[in-house]
């Protein structure tokens, strides 16, 4: 019994510590938008990975680190079809194309 005491105890600590660890009650869109956010971090955390994409879009490696900073800042923030205040509100969703070669300014 004790064992299982402390490894829920240690789940909830990687829970607090790590917000894209997950639980019980995690929805899809949450689930959605930790794996995106993380991707983008991982993207611009290791430069030769961020070389290689950049290489492939034919873009500079500044404006996709870009891209990938605002793709992680606007996938937690993006509202698709809830309500907001009582409104119906048709947000800009994660798979819209906005992010890493999306298309934007061409």
């Amino acid at each position: 019994m004790a064992d299982k005491l402390r490894t829920q105890q240690h789940l909830e600590a990687l829970q607090v510590r790590y917000v894209g660890t997950g639980h019980a009650d995690t929805t899809k869109s949450e689930w959605v938008a930790n794996l995106h956010r993380d991707s983008y971090a991982s993207y611009v955390g290791h430069p030769p990975v961020l070389q290689y994409m950049s290489l492939g879009l034919g873009e500079c490696r500044e404006l996709v680190r870009m891209r990938c900073l605002e793709g992680m800042v606007g996938v937690g923030s993006a509202v698709k079809d809830k309500e907001v205040d009582g409104m119906e509100v048709d947000g800009e969703g994660a798979g819209d194309g906005g992010g890493v070669g999306g298309g934007g300014g061409r």
